[in-house]
Protein backbone atom coordinates (compact mmCIF):
# COMPACT_ATOMS: atom_id res chain seq x y z
CA UNK A 1 0.00 0.00 0.00
CA UNK A 2 1.11 3.62 -0.60
CA UNK A 3 2.32 5.67 2.03
CA UNK A 4 0.90 8.79 0.38
CA UNK A 5 -1.65 8.74 -2.71
CA UNK A 6 -2.58 11.99 -4.73
CA UNK A 7 -5.05 12.34 -7.30
CA UNK A 8 -5.52 15.65 -9.60
CA UNK A 9 -4.64 17.70 -6.50
CA UNK A 10 -4.99 21.40 -7.68
CA UNK A 11 -4.70 24.65 -5.89
CA UNK A 12 -5.50 28.55 -7.57
CA UNK A 13 -5.18 31.43 -5.67
CA UNK A 14 -7.65 33.39 -7.61
CA UNK A 15 -5.98 33.10 -11.46
CA UNK A 16 -2.48 31.98 -10.40
CA UNK A 17 -2.74 28.05 -10.99
CA UNK A 18 -0.28 26.91 -8.00
CA UNK A 19 -0.94 23.27 -8.41
CA UNK A 20 -2.74 21.39 -11.79
CA UNK A 21 -3.87 18.17 -11.20
CA UNK A 22 -1.39 16.60 -9.24
CA UNK A 23 -1.35 12.79 -9.36
CA UNK A 24 1.52 10.26 -7.57
CA UNK A 25 1.79 7.86 -4.42
CA UNK A 26 4.80 7.71 -2.66
CA UNK A 27 5.69 4.02 -1.84
CA UNK A 28 6.35 2.66 1.77
CA UNK A 29 9.94 3.24 3.56
CA UNK A 30 11.11 5.79 0.78
CA UNK A 31 13.19 9.10 1.02
CA UNK A 32 10.68 10.65 -1.28
CA UNK A 33 12.08 13.62 -2.88
CA UNK A 34 9.30 16.72 -4.02
CA UNK A 35 12.00 18.83 -6.46
CA UNK A 36 11.54 21.95 -8.30
CA UNK A 37 12.32 25.41 -8.62
CA UNK A 38 11.26 28.38 -6.24
CA UNK A 39 7.66 28.91 -6.74
CA UNK A 40 7.21 25.39 -8.53
CA UNK A 41 4.35 24.63 -5.75
CA UNK A 42 6.03 22.43 -3.37
CA UNK A 43 5.47 24.00 -0.34
CA UNK A 44 1.68 24.30 -1.19
CA UNK A 45 1.51 20.78 -1.94
CA UNK A 46 2.82 19.58 1.22
CA UNK A 47 0.71 22.11 2.99
CA UNK A 48 -2.33 21.05 1.52
CA UNK A 49 -1.39 16.98 2.47
CA UNK A 50 -0.75 18.42 6.01
CA UNK A 51 -4.35 20.52 5.56
CA UNK A 52 -2.21 23.31 6.20
CA UNK A 53 -3.61 24.27 3.25
CA UNK A 54 -7.52 23.95 1.44
CA UNK A 55 -7.20 22.31 -1.90
CA UNK A 56 -8.98 23.68 -4.66
CA UNK A 57 -9.84 20.41 -6.28
CA UNK A 58 -8.69 16.73 -6.34
CA UNK A 59 -7.72 14.13 -3.39
CA UNK A 60 -5.33 12.33 -0.78
CA UNK A 61 -4.94 9.91 1.64
CA UNK A 62 -2.43 8.31 3.95
CA UNK A 63 -2.32 4.33 3.92
CA UNK A 64 -5.51 4.30 2.05
CA UNK A 65 -6.97 6.65 5.01
CA UNK A 66 -8.77 9.68 4.62
CA UNK A 67 -7.10 12.67 6.37
CA UNK A 68 -7.83 13.67 9.93
CA UNK A 69 -6.37 14.80 13.16
CA UNK A 70 -5.48 11.70 14.16
CA UNK A 71 -3.98 10.48 10.75
CA UNK A 72 -1.49 13.42 11.06
CA UNK A 73 -0.88 12.63 14.69
CA UNK A 74 0.95 9.98 13.01
CA UNK A 75 3.23 11.61 10.76
CA UNK A 76 6.32 13.70 12.37
CA UNK A 77 6.37 16.98 10.40
CA UNK A 78 8.97 20.25 9.72
CA UNK A 79 7.14 22.78 7.26
CA UNK A 80 8.54 25.88 8.23
CA UNK A 81 11.10 27.09 10.71
CA UNK A 82 12.14 26.00 13.69
CA UNK A 83 10.49 27.78 16.94
CA UNK A 84 12.19 27.01 19.97
CA UNK A 85 12.60 29.14 23.06
CA UNK A 86 16.25 30.48 22.55
CA UNK A 87 16.80 30.76 26.41
CA UNK A 88 15.37 27.29 27.25
CA UNK A 89 17.56 24.22 26.92
CA UNK A 90 16.56 21.48 24.26
CA UNK A 91 15.36 19.44 26.63
CA UNK A 92 12.90 21.92 28.57
CA UNK A 93 11.95 22.95 24.62
CA UNK A 94 11.02 19.14 23.60
CA UNK A 95 9.06 18.86 27.04
CA UNK A 96 7.27 21.48 25.84
CA UNK A 97 6.29 20.38 21.94
CA UNK A 98 5.44 16.86 23.58
CA UNK A 99 2.58 19.10 25.95
CA UNK A 100 1.95 20.67 22.38
CA UNK A 101 1.32 17.53 20.26
CA UNK A 102 0.01 15.24 23.09
CA UNK A 103 3.00 13.12 23.48
CA UNK A 104 4.22 11.84 26.43
CA UNK A 105 8.21 13.03 27.44
CA UNK A 106 9.53 9.54 27.76
CA UNK A 107 10.94 9.93 23.77
CA UNK A 108 12.83 12.88 24.54
CA UNK A 109 15.95 10.80 25.80
CA UNK A 110 15.70 8.52 22.58
CA UNK A 111 15.16 10.93 20.22
CA UNK A 112 17.67 13.45 21.20
CA UNK A 113 20.36 10.33 21.13
CA UNK A 114 19.04 9.94 17.31
CA UNK A 115 19.71 13.35 16.07
CA UNK A 116 23.21 13.06 18.28
CA UNK A 117 22.11 16.51 20.43
CA UNK A 118 21.72 14.10 23.83
CA UNK A 119 24.84 15.13 25.46
CA UNK A 120 24.04 19.15 24.48
CA UNK A 121 20.19 18.10 26.02
CA UNK A 122 21.05 20.74 28.65
CA UNK A 123 22.40 23.40 26.62
CA UNK A 124 20.23 26.56 25.51
CA UNK A 125 18.60 26.49 21.89
CA UNK A 126 20.28 30.01 21.84
CA UNK A 127 24.19 28.17 21.49
CA UNK A 128 22.76 25.89 19.22
CA UNK A 129 24.42 26.26 14.96
CA UNK A 130 21.85 25.93 12.59
CA UNK A 131 22.63 22.43 11.65
CA UNK A 132 21.69 21.40 15.50
CA UNK A 133 18.86 23.49 15.32
CA UNK A 134 17.30 21.93 12.52
CA UNK A 135 18.25 18.91 13.85
CA UNK A 136 16.87 19.43 16.96
CA UNK A 137 13.69 20.19 14.97
CA UNK A 138 13.47 16.90 13.36
CA UNK A 139 13.90 15.66 17.01
CA UNK A 140 10.92 17.57 17.71
CA UNK A 141 8.97 16.19 14.98
CA UNK A 142 10.63 12.36 16.29
CA UNK A 143 8.32 12.68 19.70
CA UNK A 144 5.59 9.82 19.70
CA UNK A 145 7.70 7.33 16.78
CA UNK A 146 5.50 8.37 13.44
CA UNK A 147 6.07 5.68 10.56
CA UNK A 148 6.11 8.74 8.08
CA UNK A 149 8.30 12.25 8.44
CA UNK A 150 6.95 15.51 6.17
CA UNK A 151 9.97 18.24 5.99
CA UNK A 152 9.80 20.93 3.47
CA UNK A 153 13.64 21.82 2.65
CA UNK A 154 15.33 20.28 5.64
CA UNK A 155 18.56 21.87 4.25
CA UNK A 156 17.91 25.45 3.45
CA UNK A 157 19.95 28.01 5.00
CA UNK A 158 22.60 25.51 6.13
CA UNK A 159 26.50 25.61 5.94
CA UNK A 160 27.79 22.73 4.31
CA UNK A 161 28.70 20.82 7.24
CA UNK A 162 25.00 21.01 8.71
CA UNK A 163 23.82 20.21 5.18
CA UNK A 164 26.05 16.72 5.70
CA UNK A 165 24.54 16.52 9.56
CA UNK A 166 21.04 16.36 8.29
CA UNK A 167 21.53 14.62 5.25
CA UNK A 168 23.37 11.78 7.45
CA UNK A 169 20.74 12.14 9.97
CA UNK A 170 17.32 11.42 6.60
CA UNK A 171 19.52 8.20 5.43
CA UNK A 172 19.77 6.60 9.20
CA UNK A 173 16.38 7.75 9.55
CA UNK A 174 15.04 5.83 6.43
CA UNK A 175 17.53 2.70 7.21
CA UNK A 176 15.13 2.39 10.55
CA UNK A 177 12.00 2.50 8.52
CA UNK A 178 10.68 5.63 8.30
CA UNK A 179 9.25 6.88 4.97
CA UNK A 180 10.46 10.19 4.68
CA UNK A 181 8.77 12.81 2.01
CA UNK A 182 10.84 16.33 1.61
CA UNK A 183 10.40 18.93 -0.64
CA UNK A 184 13.78 20.34 -1.73
CA UNK A 185 15.22 23.07 -4.81
CA UNK A 186 18.52 21.69 -3.38
CA UNK A 187 19.71 18.87 -6.39
CA UNK A 188 22.61 17.47 -5.01
CA UNK A 189 20.81 16.68 -1.77
CA UNK A 190 17.72 15.05 -3.65
CA UNK A 191 20.34 12.95 -5.40
CA UNK A 192 22.46 11.50 -2.76
CA UNK A 193 19.50 11.09 -0.18
CA UNK A 194 16.34 10.66 -2.07
CA UNK A 195 15.41 6.93 -3.09
CA UNK A 196 12.40 8.34 -5.47
CA UNK A 197 11.77 12.07 -6.72
CA UNK A 198 9.01 14.05 -8.33
CA UNK A 199 9.74 16.88 -10.34
CA UNK A 200 7.32 19.82 -10.00
CA UNK A 201 7.60 22.72 -12.07
CA UNK A 202 4.77 25.99 -12.33
CA UNK A 203 2.19 23.79 -10.69
CA UNK A 204 2.85 20.44 -13.39
CA UNK A 205 4.15 17.35 -12.66
CA UNK A 206 6.60 16.79 -14.92
CA UNK A 207 8.02 13.34 -14.10
CA UNK A 208 8.31 10.88 -11.16
CA UNK A 209 9.53 7.42 -10.28
CA UNK A 210 12.85 6.21 -8.63
CA UNK A 211 15.81 8.21 -9.40
CA UNK A 212 17.02 5.79 -11.60
CA UNK A 213 14.31 5.85 -13.64
CA UNK A 214 14.02 9.76 -13.34
CA UNK A 215 17.70 10.08 -14.41
CA UNK A 216 16.66 7.24 -17.35
CA UNK A 217 14.39 8.52 -19.09
CA UNK A 218 15.26 10.89 -21.90
CA UNK A 219 11.83 11.70 -23.12
CA UNK A 220 12.52 10.09 -26.37
CA UNK A 221 13.06 6.35 -26.91
CA UNK A 222 16.85 6.66 -26.25
CA UNK A 223 18.10 6.00 -22.85
CA UNK A 224 20.71 9.16 -21.97
CA UNK A 225 22.42 8.37 -19.03
CA UNK A 226 26.13 8.51 -20.06
CA UNK A 227 28.35 11.58 -20.29
CA UNK A 228 31.44 11.32 -22.39
CA UNK A 229 34.20 14.28 -22.57
CA UNK A 230 36.68 13.46 -25.18
CA UNK A 231 39.33 15.04 -27.21
CA UNK A 232 41.63 14.17 -30.07
CA UNK A 233 44.68 16.77 -31.99
CA UNK A 234 41.45 17.12 -34.30
CA UNK A 235 38.53 17.69 -32.60
CA UNK A 236 36.57 18.73 -35.63
CA UNK A 237 37.63 15.21 -37.35
CA UNK A 238 36.73 13.62 -34.20
CA UNK A 239 33.31 15.52 -34.07
CA UNK A 240 32.47 13.83 -37.79
CA UNK A 241 33.43 10.69 -36.71
CA UNK A 242 31.35 10.87 -33.90
CA UNK A 243 28.48 11.87 -35.61
CA UNK A 244 28.43 8.41 -37.78
CA UNK A 245 28.68 6.16 -34.01
CA UNK A 246 25.26 4.61 -33.19
CA UNK A 247 24.50 5.32 -29.80
CA UNK A 248 25.50 8.92 -29.49
CA UNK A 249 22.69 11.51 -29.18
CA UNK A 250 24.59 14.99 -28.99
CA UNK A 251 28.05 16.31 -29.37
CA UNK A 252 28.60 19.77 -27.57
CA UNK A 253 31.91 21.58 -27.59
CA UNK A 254 33.45 22.89 -24.69
CA UNK A 255 36.16 24.71 -24.31
CA UNK A 256 38.83 22.24 -25.82
CA UNK A 257 37.56 19.19 -26.02
CA UNK A 258 34.05 17.48 -27.05
CA UNK A 259 30.99 16.88 -24.66
CA UNK A 260 29.05 13.94 -25.95
CA UNK A 261 25.42 12.07 -24.33
CA UNK A 262 25.01 8.56 -25.17
CA UNK A 263 22.77 5.41 -24.94
CA UNK A 264 23.51 3.26 -21.90
CA UNK A 265 24.22 0.65 -24.86
CA UNK A 266 27.65 2.96 -25.20
CA UNK A 267 30.33 3.09 -23.00
CA UNK A 268 33.84 4.93 -22.91
CA UNK A 269 35.47 1.61 -24.22
CA UNK A 270 33.29 1.49 -27.02
CA UNK A 271 34.40 5.26 -28.05
CA UNK A 272 37.91 4.60 -27.93
CA UNK A 273 37.85 1.40 -30.13
CA UNK A 274 35.45 3.03 -32.71
CA UNK A 275 37.55 6.25 -32.88
CA UNK A 276 41.05 4.02 -33.30
CA UNK A 277 39.54 1.74 -35.99
CA UNK A 278 38.24 5.31 -37.57
CA UNK A 279 42.05 6.59 -37.60
CA UNK A 280 41.65 8.84 -34.41
CA UNK A 281 43.93 8.38 -31.15
CA UNK A 282 42.23 9.77 -28.18
CA UNK A 283 44.31 12.56 -25.85
CA UNK A 284 41.59 12.91 -23.48
CA UNK A 285 38.23 10.45 -22.31
CA UNK A 286 36.71 10.84 -19.52
CA UNK A 287 33.32 8.81 -18.84
CA UNK A 288 30.65 10.73 -16.22
CA UNK A 289 26.89 9.69 -15.06
CA UNK A 290 24.72 12.39 -16.03
CA UNK A 291 23.97 14.40 -12.66
CA UNK A 292 20.12 15.00 -11.22
CA UNK A 293 20.53 18.60 -11.99
CA UNK A 294 21.17 17.73 -15.80
CA UNK A 295 18.14 15.96 -15.52
CA UNK A 296 16.15 18.57 -13.83
CA UNK A 297 17.47 21.28 -16.51
CA UNK A 298 16.44 18.82 -19.07
CA UNK A 299 12.91 18.74 -17.63
CA UNK A 300 12.35 22.12 -16.21
CA UNK A 301 14.66 24.12 -18.92
CA UNK A 302 16.42 27.14 -16.78
CA UNK A 303 14.13 29.37 -15.43
CA UNK A 304 13.37 29.97 -12.14
CA UNK A 305 9.34 29.82 -11.46
CA UNK A 306 9.20 33.18 -9.68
Amino acid sequence: MAILSIENLSKNYGAIKALQNVSFEVPEKTVFGILGPNGSGKTTLLGIVMDVLKASGGTYSWKGEQSTAEVRKRIGTLLETPNFYHYLSAEANLKIAAKIKGKGEEDIDKVLHTVNLYQRKTSKFNTYSLGMKQRLAIASALLGDPDILVFDEPTNGLDPAGIAEIRELIKELNRNGKTIIMASHILDEVEKVCTHVAIIQKGVLKTVGSVKEVMNTSGSDNLTTVIIELSAGDNKQLRNILGQMNGVTEIMSVDNYLQISCSETVNAAAINKFCFENGIVLDKLNEKRKSLETRFLEITGKQSDR
